[in-house]
């Protein structure tokens, strides 16, 4: 098996195929969860997993698997592969989707070659990971890994007003399975590095050894509206003048950071939102992430202390409200050591790193042995339609997911 590769016709016109799906009019992807373009995308990768031969099983948060055993293997943990295939909208076509398809791709190719695995292999599609229609992203691998239950997750409500229940129900995937129906031997994600490290060093393959922790928060800033020619400087309570306090602090202490830490202030809104009045509310969000626990707690807390100080000093009212808050990852030290070992025997470049997203693997490794395998982004650009990684890259990858796929499922 040590010479075995994947089909690489076959997965990248899977690949093409699938970003084909869930388009508006304006031709944007928009696959995002539970949606009309989702079932689109979930029927099409149901029909593939079919036509490999693997069991179809849906689970109530109505994440898909696709489950290759025999009457051997039955009822041993099984080995699983896997990510997610909704989108943001305008997406591009290779995040999340590229590691479902990469480990169907090397269940099939696996399958065709006779190997005999020791053990079950399953891919999965996992629901909600993106979190642009419903709350919390990753929602279900948080749900599978037993974080968040099946039916609080089930009644999260959308940002069109659905909810997330009765809009899997609609579209046809709200699955009889209990989330977590089986517990992985170990878990495995190929995903494109959405970062522009591997690139800029010239890398062929990323051995993700850990992953970062993330915190987001709601802060809403209430001051006074007044009118924006006759109100002094010194007579103000600006909510918008505070907003921008708080950006710049973010952004000055991420940079003085003696770790990896970055800040992200991503959505802002201003009431009332008019040319020639100072505003009375502040609306926005903070993401704060690094691969340090001790350090992230760091930064929320200098957050919390800045907030204070500015709401005396600037004479408004402040209020944080909590979104999220995943602690740092770190992966299974055996299954890395096996992604650098599978890519010097493929003659590839590898360098241990950091992921700067979240991830579904974040949530298994609650659970299983994990890991993640990256390869490179063009320019760093995803969550967007530019987002590239040429054909021999996404081959590679596949490559070194079959070998560790093989290897860990030979135990």
């Amino acid at each position: 098996m040590s010479n075995l590769t994947i089909n690489a016709d076959r997965l990248l016109r899977r690949i093409q195929e699938l970003g084909s799906l869930g388009r508006d009019a304006q031709g944007r992807l928009v696959r995002v969860a539970a949606s009309d373009m989702d079932r689109i995308g979930r029927d099409r990768l149901v029909g593939w997993l079919e036509e490999t031969g693997l069991e179809v099983a849906v689970d109530r948060i109505g994440n898909i698997f696709g489950i290759w055993q025999d009457d051997a293997n039955a009822g041993q943990p099984p080995v699983m592969l896997g990510s997610h295939i909704d989108s943001v909208i305008d997406a591009g076509i290779y995040d999340g989707c590229y590691g479902v398809l990469a480990g169907l791709e090397a269940i099939a190719t696996l399958k065709e070659a006779g190997f005999e695995p020791s053990r079950p292999i399953v891919v999965a599609a996992f629901t909600n990971e993106e979190g642009v229609r419903y709350s919390p992203d990753m929602m279900g691998s948080l749900v599978f890994a037993g974080g968040v239950g099946a039916d609080e997750a089930l009644a999260a409500v959308g940002t069109d007003g659905s909810i997330l229940g009765k809009e899997l129900e609609r579209i046809g995937y709200a699955g009889r399975h209990q989330p977590g129906f089986f517990k992985p031997q170990a878990y495995v994600e190929l995903h494109v590095e959405q970062g522009p490290v591997l690139e800029r060093e010239a890398i062929a393959i990323g051995a993700v050894e850990n992953l970062q922790g993330i915190s987001w928060q709601r802060i809403t800033i209430e001051g006074e509206a007044n009118h924006a020619g006759t109100t002094p400087m010194s007579m103000r309570r600006d909510a918008g003048v505070a907003a921008a306090r708080v950006v710049s602090f973010l952004a000055d202490r991420a940079s003085a950071s003696p770790t990896p830490t970055v800040a992200t202030v991503g959505t802002i809104a201003f009431e009332p939102n008019a040319v020639n009045v100072i505003p009375s509310r502040a609306t926005f969000t903070v993401d704060l992430r690094d691969p340090d626990e001790m350090h992230l707690r760091e930064q929320e807390t200098a957050l919390v202390a800045f907030l204070d100080k500015l709401a005396a000093s600037a004479g408004v009212t402040i209020h944080a409200e909590r979104l999220a808050r995943f602690e740092p990852v770190t992966f299974d030290t055996r299954i890395v050591s096996l992604i650098e070992d599978c890519a010097r025997a493929n003659g590839l470049s590898c360098r241990r790193m950091t992921s700067g997203a979240g991830h579904d693997a974040q949530m298994i490794a609650r659970i299983a042995p994990s890991a993640m395998i990256f390869v490179p982004s063009r320019g760093g650009i995803s969550h967007n339609p530019a987002e590239f990684t040429p054909a021999d890259e996404l081959v590679a990858g596949a490559n070194i997911l079959l070998g560790v796929a093989a290897r860990l499922a030979a135990d």
